[in-house]
Order: C-alpha cells, then sequence, then structure tokens
C-alpha cells in the first residue's frame, strides 16, 4: 500500500491548505458559540497494529460532560453548533493533520477507544493491520449513525450488538480486497453524500 501513504500525505498536506478558510472559519465560531473550553478535541485512539495515537477533531460537545462513547443525535451534551458540524463533518477535518503525520489514512476503520478494539478476538484482530481513516466503507454505510441509535431502546447495546460487528466484517473484506480505485470512489461518495455499490450491498 505505498501507493496509498503517498496519496494520504499528498493530499492531506494540500488539503489543509486549500481548507484553512474553512478551518479558521470554524475555530472562530467555536470560541465564539462555545466559549470556555478548547477549540479542538483531543482523545486517544487505537491506531494500526493497535498502537495508540492522539486523534484531533474540533470539539462538538460540552466541556463537562459524563456520557459515552458511543454518541446519539440530539443529546443533551452536543452543542447546536456542535450538532451542525457533526451533520457535514466539519468536525473531523482537523483529521487530515493525523493523516499527514501518518497517525491515519484518508480510507480505512474509524479509529476506536481502546475498550472497543480491545473486544476484539481471533480473526477480528486482523482490521488492526490497518491504519484507521477518516472514512471508509464501514463509515459509509453508517453515515447516519448518531440518528440510528437515537431510535433504538437500548443505544448501546444495539451498537455493541449490531453495529460494531457489522462494521468488523465489512472492514475485514476491505483489508483483504484493498483497491486504490474504490478508495478513490469511497472518498468521491463520502464527500458529495453518495451510496454505492461495496461488496455486493449499497452502502
Amino acid at each position: 500500500m505505498f501507493f496509498k501513504s503517498v496519496f494520504d500525505r499528498g493530499m492531506s498536506f494540500f488539503g489543509l491548505i486549500i481548507l484553512s478558510p474553512v478551518l479558521l472559519i470554524v475555530a472562530i465560531l467555536i470560541h465564539i458559540k462555545m466559549p470556555g473550553g478548547p477549540v479542538i478535541f483531543k482523545q486517544r485512539r487505537v491506531g494500526q497494529y493497535g498502537k495508540l495515537f492522539t486523534m484531533y477533531k474540533f470539539r462538538s460537545m460540552l466541556v463537562h460532560h459524563s456520557g459515552s462513547s458511543v454518541s446519539v443525535a440530539g443529546e443533551s451534551r452536543i452543542t447546536p453548533l456542535g450538532a451542525k458540524l457533526r451533520k457535514y463533518k466539519l468536525d473531523e477535518l482537523p483529521e487530515l493533520w493525523n493523516v499527514l503525520i501518518g497517525d491515519m489514512s484518508f480510507v480505512g476503520p474509524r479509529p476506536d477507544v481502546p475498550g472497543y478494539a480491545d473486544a476484539l478476538a481471533g480473526e477480528d484482530r486482523e482490521v488492526l493491520k490497518l491504519k484507521p481513516g477518516i472514512t471508509g466503507p464501514a463509515s459509509l454505510k453508517y453515515r447516519d449513525e448518531e440518528e440510528l441509535l437515537a431510535k433504538q431502546d437500548d443505544p448501546i447495546r444495539y451498537n455493541n450488538e449490531v453495529i460494531f460487528p457489522d462494521k468488523v466484517r465489512i472492514n475485514r473484506y476491505y483489508l483483504h480486497h484493498y483497491s486504490f480505485v474504490k478508495d478513490i470512489q469511497l472518498i468521491v461518495c463520502t464527500v458529495l453524500g453518495k451510496k454505492m455499490m461495496y461488496n455486493g450491498e449499497i452502502i
């Protein structure tokens, strides 16, 4: 996947430059609308081969809150501005820095918090061979994950028993059937909010 790495580094560099005005505007809005806390949210996530790294996102929640790592649409801990940022994936733009420094890729499994990665067992652990991504086939399929969880009586249980195992299945397929052309298609569909055919299903 040498070409994938070169593509990631090059495109993230140009992305940070081209999107710098957007990054600045979002940072100013967070500072004005969500005072009393940092603009950037930092969290330790599990990366390639299980190595921990610091992931950067725009803050979308209240500074002081008690909640799980599973986010549900409409939660009180998510601010109105934060909800907008999450809806249009603008909160994830700082992850371009993670791609540039080699912690992440444009396409791959979303980086999990340690508790979920530790739950991987047997052949499922092979997904840790992949660099985590800003987007990916599992992310595309569950682009409305927060809204889906909000409809469940027990969101955490539904995530643990339905969504998480399905994401692992999809990410294992991605590992064994990697295609740079599919990567480009996944990126385009993510940006445009479109669906695509992947492994015999519409995602």
